[in-house]
């Protein structure tokens, strides 16, 4: 099969190579789309985080992409059974394959398994979806998607999932004000996720009008341009002098963790998600002795696959304005020039894909 294969950093080869097969309760899937995640463009410029240290966390040559999704084409013994899948459905595997056996896994929080295999960053193991096919192994934790659901939406059910899980983690009460730092994709779905749980206020921050635009389309009360505009002093004027109640950053970016810290209200609750390319310094006093802030991580989407299929499918959330790009696989080098431009907001590799079909 054809499939994008990494080397190393900045070494991405589309290649031939092996069709996998399905063992006991493994699932071989014909990819449909696999989205190119800012983690990934980060992993192919060679982060710390993915390269950095003796062991590195990626385990080259290894097939890239974790929001991928796919139909059924092989099963191994006993998998349609276990997965509750058969030949033909689609079907889609969340982002980590638990090792079933840790502490985290055995108690039921097997996002943050202590081996923490993810699909597009260990070779054999978790290849990824960016190919051809894929292989679900008999840990994946596999949900069905619906035959009705359009490309472009089941192909966001991964970051869609992993949006749930943030907006989640910042418990939003009614009478909060909610300030979104990032319009990238995961930004605009956290957007569209955070405005169910109707906050007194959603604001959302970022550098590109164009993405601004996009998160007032999804329910943003306000939008703010850093660049431009002095968001402290907005934030500030909204909320009585106090800063907002809850803090999600998303830019990935250095500065929107300090932004973060600037505009909290004192016992706020700041939620990280981002995936950075460099380390951020801050002055932590402001955690503790200043603020008393809940600082909370986000990593993932457990258990939320179930929800993200369920608001697409009743038209709650909407990938309309988030994919902008498809490409075939042999279009790769093109596809992430794109992918890290912000002439795009989500891209999609696509098997086999001809525009306009």
């Amino acid at each position: 099969m054809t499939a994008v294969v990494c080397h190393g950093p900045r070494d991405y080869r589309v290649e031939r190579v092996g069709k996998p097969e399905p063992g006991p309760r493994e699932i071989v899937v014909r990819i449909a789309a696999c989205g190119i995640c800012a983690g990934d463009c980060k992993c192919w410029a060679g982060a710390p985080m993915f390269w950095g240290g003796d062991s590195p966390y990626v385990k080259p040559p290894v097939i890239p992409g974790h929001e991928f999704f796919g139909t059924v084409e092989a099963l191994g013994e006993g998998a349609g059974e276990y997965h509750g899948i058969k030949i033909g459905d689609m079907a889609i595997a969340e982002q980590i394959v638990p090792c079933d056996r840790c502490r985290f896994c055995r108690s039921g929080q097997y996002w943050m398994c202590e081996v923490h295999n993810i699909f597009g960053f260990q070779r054999q193991v978790a290849d990824g979806g960016i190919a051809e096919y894929m292989l679900y192994p008999a840990t994946s934790i596999v949900h069905k998607i619906p035959a009705d659901m359009p490309l472009e939406d089941a192909a966001i059910i991964e970051p869609l999932s992993c949006a749930i899980h943030t907006v989640n983690r910042g418990d939003i009460q009614l009478d909060d004000v909610v300030v979104i730092a990032g319009a990238g994709p995961l930004g605009l779905l956290m957007t569209q996720v955070a405005r169910l749980k109707t906050p007194k206020k959603l604001i959302v921050i970022d550098m590109v009008d164009e993405r601004l635009a996009l998160a007032r389309r999804y329910g943003a009360d306000l939008v703010i341009n850093p660049g431009r505009e002095d968001a402290d002093a907005i934030v500030r004027g909204l909320t009585g002098g106090y800063g907002c109640d809850v803090y999600i950053e998303n830019t990935g970016h250095p500065s929107g963790v300090t932004q973060g810290l600037k505009v909290i209200r004192k016992l706020g609750r700041f939620v990280e998600f981002s995936v950075f390319g460099s380390e951020t310094t801050a002055d932590w006093s402001i955690i503790g002795d200043r603020k008393e802030l809940d600082i909370r991580g986000a990593h993932l989407g457990p258990y939320c696959y179930p929800i993200a299929i369920d608001l697409l499918s009743r038209g709650l959330v909407t990938s309309q304005g988030i994919v902008t790009h498809s490409y075939a696989l042999e279009d790769w080098d093109e596809a992430l020039k794109m992918a890290v431009s912000l002439d795009s907001i989500k891209v999609l590799m696509r098997p086999g894909y001809r525009p306009n079909t």
